[in-house]
C-alpha cells in the first residue's frame, strides 16, 4: 500500500492464548495478503490495508494503516470478526483508539431471489436480482450471504463498539454464510450462488436448506466481495471437491481464450459431474468418491501427483477441507512453489461438520 495519506487505527486484544490465536491468523492470511513474521511481530500488506499485530503476552497490539476511512473500518471489521473467530468460544476483549463512527453500519446489499434450479442431484443454483451487480465483476469471489427468517421483515445488522458486525437476535437472526458467486450476469442485473446438498442424513446444513426451500420474491442481503480472489496466469492446477466447484467452474468460465487449465474435482459420483464452459485449454479430471469412501481419499492421492509433477511458473489454486489443505499446503511448501502463485483455502472442516 503505497499513499500519501495514511488513516490510522490502534488495537488492543487480549484473548485467552494471544500466541495461538497469531498463529491461526498468520496461516490464514497468507493466501490473502503479503504476510512476514519475525519472532512476535507479524506484518500483513494487502493492498487496501498494512496490519502491524506484535505479541507482548497475553495480549496482541494491533496497528491498522488505510488510505481511506472507508478502508479502514471496512478492515478494522474484518480483523476484528477473524480475531473472534478463531479465538472461537473463549472469551476475548478487543478495544480501539477510535470508536467507530456513530451510525455507521455495514454496506449491505440487498437481493430478490429469481430463481432456484437443480444443476445436479446436489447442487442447487439460485439466481438473485441485484440492484448493482458492478461490484462483483472483476473482484474477488466470495461474499457473506444473509437470510432473514421466512415471513418476516428483514432486520439487517449495524456494528459493536469493538469493531465486529452486530448481527440481529431473537426472532430477527439472520442465517448468515460464505459462499462463491458462481456467475455475474450483468444483462439481467443477476448474481448466481450455488449451494451444495449435503447428501449425509443428520449434518445440519441451514444454507443448503434455504437453498431447496428459495422461491421467487424471497428477500436475502450480502455483504463483501472479499476473498477468494481469481488467479491470473497462463498456466493453472486447480483442485477441489464439492465446495470448491463454483469457485473453480466460474475461473474456467473467466479466463482468457488460450489459458491451460488442469482441474482435479473429486464429487460424489458421475451424476455430481457439471459441464464447465471456457476459453481456456482446460482438462478436467473428475473424481468420484463414492458412497462409502471418506471425502478427500481420492483429492489427497490425486492431488500429491499433480503437485509433484507441476511447473514452477503454473498457478496452484487449491480449495478443500481444512486437514487436507494443511496437508497438499505443507506439499507446496516443501517443493517451494512460488507462494505468488499459489492459493490454498479451507473450505469447510471435516471435524465441526460432524
Amino acid at each position: 500500500m503505497n499513499v500519501s495519506q495514511e488513516f490510522k487505527l490502534s488495537g488492543i486484544a487480549l484473548p485467552k492464548d494471544a500466541s495461538g490465536l497469531l498463529d491461526e491468523i498468520c496461516e490464514h492470511f497468507v493466501e490473502h495478503a503479503e504476510v512476514s513474521r519475525n519472532g512476535n511481530l507479524v506484518l500483513m500488506k494487502s493492498d487496501k490495508a498494512r496490519v502491524d499485530i506484535r505479541l507482548e503476552v497475553p495480549h496482541l497490539l494491533i496497528e491498522l494503516a488505510c488510505s481511506s476511512e472507508e478502508d479502514l473500518e471496512e478492515n478494522r471489521t474484518m480483523l476484528a470478526e477473524h480475531l473472534f473467530y478463531f479465538n472461537g468460544d473463549d472469551p476475548m476483549e478487543l478495544t480501539w483508539s477510535q470508536a467507530m463512527p456513530e451510525g455507521a453500519r455495514p454496506h449491505v446489499l440487498e437481493l430478490t431471489v429469481v430463481s432456484a434450479e437443480n444443476v445436479t442431484p446436489h447442487m442447487r443454483r439460485v439466481k438473485f436480482a441485484c440492484a448493482d451487480v458492478t461490484p462483483f465483476v472483476n473482484d474477488d469471489m466470495h461474499i457473506r450471504l444473509l437470510v432473514p427468517p421466512r415471513g418476516r421483515t428483514p432486520v439487517w445488522p449495524g456494528f459493536q463498539e469493538n469493531g465486529r458486525i452486530a448481527w440481529p437476535e431473537g426472532e430477527d437472526a439472520l442465517l448468515v454464510r460464505v459462499y462463491t458467486i458462481r456467475a455475474v450476469d450483468e444483462e439481467k442485473q443477476e448474481l448466481w450462488i450455488d449451494f451444495f446438498q449435503h447428501p449425509e442424513p443428520g449434518v445440519a446444513t441451514p444454507g443448503a436448506d434455504f437453498a431447496r426451500d428459495a422461491m421467487p420474491g424471497d428477500k436475502a442481503a450480502l455483504l463483501g466481495p472479499g476473498g477468494g480472489h481469481r488467479p491470473e496466469a497462463a498456466r493453472m492446477l486447480l483442485i477441489g471437491d464439492e465446495t470448491a466447484l463454483p469457485a473453480i467452474a466460474r475461473i474456467a468460465a473467466e479466463v482468457p481464450e488460450g489459458t491451460v487449465i488442469e482441474a482435479i474435482i473429486e464429487v460424489l459420483d458421475g451424476m455430481e459431474e457439471q459441464p464447465l464452459p471456457s476459453a481456456g485449454n482446460l482438462r478436467v479430471e473428475w473424481l468420484h468418491r463414492g458412497a462409502e469412501a471418506e471425502q478427500g481419499e481420492r483429492l489427497i492421492a490425486a492431488a500429491k501427483a499433480a503437485i509433484s509433477a507441476v511447473d514452477p511458473d503454473t498457478f496452484v489454486w487449491i480449495a478443500c477441507e481444512k486437514r487436507d489443505l494443511r496437508l497438499l499446503r505443507s506439499l507446496l511448501k516443501a517443493r517451494q512453489h512460488d507462494k505468488a502463485k499459489t492459493y490454498a483455502a479451507w473450505f469447510w472442516d471435516r471435524s465441526a461438520a460432524q
